[in-house]
């Protein structure tokens, strides 16, 4: 049986906030539970939970309710390199501070 899996307090703010900012979209576009559930292929208690932010359901789920809603490409750039600030810097100590040509021997005269 897999350990459970109890989320930190920031974990679950942002959750939380994403499910309100999808219910918020959804409303935008004046469409039912019912409708982005079908169109997610869940069930509208399912999405009542991603709105509610629920830890438990599965990133799959969240991905295809913002893809019923049109926001999928957002998914995708959530860490691209772009955004993640610490990678960049992180690469950007990795680099050489110096850059030598390496010598061509003379093969034969």
């Amino acid at each position: 049986m897999p350990t459970p899996h109890h989320p930190t307090a920031a974990v679950r703010k942002s959750l939380v906030r994403l499910g309100s900012d999808l219910r918020d979209a959804r409303r935008r576009r004046r469409l039912t539970m019912a409708v982005v559930a079908e169109r997610a292929f869940t069930s509208r208690s399912t999405l009542q939970r991603v709105e509610a932010g629920d830890p438990a359901v599965s990133i799959g789920i969240y991905g295809a309710v913002l893809h019923a809603l049109g926001l999928l490409d957002g998914l995708g750039r959530l860490a691209e390199l772009s955004v993640d600030e610490i990678g960049r810097s992180l690469a950007e100590e990795a680099l050489p501070r110096r850059v030598r040509m390496k010598n061509r021997r003379s093969t034969g005269s």
